[in-house]
C-alpha cells in the first residue's frame, strides 16, 4: 500500500471516496463547508482550479508534505501553516488494558450537536456539522452526556485517517480516548485498510497525544503542513 497518497491525502481523498462530498474541477477540489475546512490541489498549478471552486472570504485548509510556496497574493491571502506530525500504523495491536471497561457506542446524525459542543470545548481540530459524513464515529456517553469521541476523516485509497479524538475534562484520567481510538482502528483494519493521523507540533496536548498513539501502534511518518488560505476578491 502506497504512502505517497499520505503526502497529498486530501486530493486523493477528493479524487476519490469522498467525491460526492465535495467538488473537484482539474486540478483544485474542495469539501463541502458544511463537512470540512479541507481543500486540496492536485500541485501548485492547481490554485487557480481552487479559487473557481471558492467563495471570496472562503477559507480552506491545505494538508501537504511541503507547503506551496508561490501563492498569488492578489488571489489568496496565507493567514499561517501550521506543522504537524503526520503518524501511521499499518498493523492492529492488543486494545487498551482498560478497554473493556469502558460502553462505546456508534454516533449518528441525532448526536452532532453534542459532538460540535465537546469539539468547541476541547478543540481537537476542525469539525463542522456534516463532518460526521466523512467516516465512522463513537464516542462515550454517560448519563446522557457526551464525554468523549474518535472516528475518521479523509480516506484516500488504502488510508483511513483517525481524527475528532477529544475527551470532556470531566471524562480525562479514564482512558476513554485510548479504547475509542483502538475502537475506531479495528473499524478501519475490518476493512483491510491501515490508518493514518496528524498531531498538531507545538501544541498544548502534543507530547501526550504522540505518546497515547505510539502505545496504539502508530509512529511517525513524516512532517506534514497544513497552509491555511483565504479566497480574496
Amino acid at each position: 500500500m502506497t504512502h505517497d497518497l499520505l503526502d497529498n491525502p486530501a486530493w486523493h481523498a477528493l479524487a476519490g471516496e469522498h467525491a460526492g462530498l465535495g467538488r473537484v474541477v482539474g486540478g483544485g477540489a474542495t469539501y463541502d463547508s458544511q463537512v470540512s475546512v479541507f481543500g486540496a490541489v492536485r500541485d501548485a498549478a492547481g490554485l487557480d482550479d481552487l479559487a473557481t471552486l471558492m467563495q471570496p472570504g472562503e477559507v480552506v485548509g491545505l494538508a501537504l508534505a511541503e507547503p506551496i510556496a508561490d501563492v498569488d497574493p492578489a488571489r489568496f491571502r496565507q493567514h499561517r501553516v501550521v506543522p504537524c506530525h503526520q503518524m501511521v500504523c499499518e498493523a492492529p495491536s492488543a486494545p487498551p488494558a482498560r478497554a473493556s471497561e469502558v460502553s462505546l457506542e456508534r454516533l449518528e446524525d441525532r448526536h452532532v450537536e453534542e459532538m460540535l459542543a465537546l469539539v468547541k470545548l476541547t478543540e481537537p481540530g476542525p469539525f463542522a456539522p456534516r463532518t460526521i459524513e466523512m467516516g465512522n464515529y463513537w464516542g462515550v456517553i454517560e448519563d446522557g452526556r457526551l464525554l468523549a469521541m474518535a472516528g475518521e476523516r479523509l480516506k484516500p485509497p488504502g488510508w483511513i485517517e483517525l481524527s475528532g479524538v477529544c475527551t470532556h475534562p470531566d471524562g480525562r484520567g479514564r482512558g476513554l480516548a485510548a479504547a475509542l481510538c483502538s475502537r475506531v482502528l479495528q473499524g478501519i483494519f475490518e476493512r483491510n485498510a491501515q490508518s493514518f493521523l496528524h498531531v498538531v507540533v507545538g501544541g498544548p496536548s502534543e507530547t501526550t497525544a504522540v505518546g497515547v498513539y505510539a502505545r496504539l501502534g502508530f509512529r511517525h511518518r513524516k512532517r506534514m503542513h497544513v497552509q491555511i488560505l483565504e479566497r480574496l476578491e
